[in-house]
């Protein structure tokens, strides 16, 4: 575990926030282009790819980072969202009266077309890939793809790493990312990675999802404990493991979320249990948006990134 005071952020703000946004991207970079070299290595015996992490990791950008690695190294690569596989409406079971639906579920993927397409795949047939319209829950045409030989598919969901969904066989190389890396801040607490993760969440969900920030909040224990049902007791399971922690995001979150916790913690009944961020946005010196990269992986939840999400 890697620890960063918030002492140490702020001067290096101070000094030049231009060399320590440019310094903490290239350490990402460099972590995404390493792990590519290690699939590269081992593409003809595992031509599969599987991407997991809990909500607001950053799977999708790091996915994207991977596959443009492997692409420039020679060796094609397809990335598929596991999410496209999600049951439509009238598939999903139905619920006892007063049960809630489980959004984090296996359950709601299509674990027997997602398989099948998975051993197609690395057999080098067709298929078509779906595509989910998840406004009205529903399935809708994608596309069709078939994997050329030396070519790699990226399956990328929170499920790629339960064997249940995805599969036992060994013909995958297995990606766990997460943020890994604390910040300790002046009382002396460590921002926990969830907190980083719930910031991400907070400003995605109202950019992207017409979520406000209290629905966020609201859905918390609900993402919190399908990562502990579904997704952490398969983590072990990965070879490969990346943190997407970079050091001056949370400065950069400042600048989104100030307004929005002062107005919570008045308004937002449980809002003390959250109190963390609140203190890390009182310690560290601000980030302006306009300073960070289009490439940047902040992007993915900020807004304005050179990727299609």
């Amino acid at each position: 575990m890697k620890i960063i005071h918030f002492s140490e952020i702020n001067k290096q703000i101070e000094n030049g926030e231009g060399e320590f946004i440019a310094a903490c991207d290239a350490e990402y970079e460099n972590s995404c282009k390493h792990a590519a070299e290690k699939i590269a290595k081992m593409r003809h015996e595992r031509p599969l790819i599987l991407l997991s992490g809990p909500s607001g990791s950053g799977k999708t950008t790091t996915a994207l980072k991977i596959e443009a690695y492997l692409d420039n190294m020679g060796v094609e690569t397809h990335t598929i969202s596991m999410d496209d596989y999600f049951l439509p409406k009238e598939k999903m079971p139905e619920l006892a009266d007063g049960e809630k639906v489980d959004y984090e579920s296996p359950y709601r993927i299509d674990i027997d077309l997602l398989q099948e397409h998975m051993h197609r795949l690395a057999r080098y047939e067709e298929v078509d890939i779906p595509a989910f319209d998840f406004p009205n829950q529903q399935r809708v045409q994608g596309k069709k793809l078939r994997r050329k030989r030396g070519e790699m598919i990226l399956f990328e969901g929170i499920h790629a790493l339960n064997p249940e969904v995805t599969g036992y066989e060994d013909i995958s190389n297995r990606l766990y990312v997460s943020v890994r890396t604390r910040i300790q801040l002046a009382n002396g607490e460590l921002l926990h990675p969830q907190m980083i993760r719930l910031m991400r969440r907070i400003i995605r969900d109202r950019n992207f999802r017409n979520r406000t920030p209290a629905e966020t909040l609201d859905m918390y224990d609900s993402v919190q404990q399908g990562e502990n049902l579904y997704i952490a007791p398969y983590k072990h399971l990965a070879n490969l493991e990346l943190d997407t922690f970079l050091g001056y995001e949370a400065s950069v979150y400042k600048n989104y979320l100030a307004g929005d916790i002062d107005s919570l913690k008045y308004s937002y009944d449980s809002f003390l249990r959250f109190s963390p961020m609140e203190n890390a946005i009182k310690d560290l010196d601000s980030v302006k948006a306009e300073e960070i990269s289009e490439s940047s992986m902040v992007r993915e939840f900020i807004g304005g990134s050179k990727y299609e999400y």
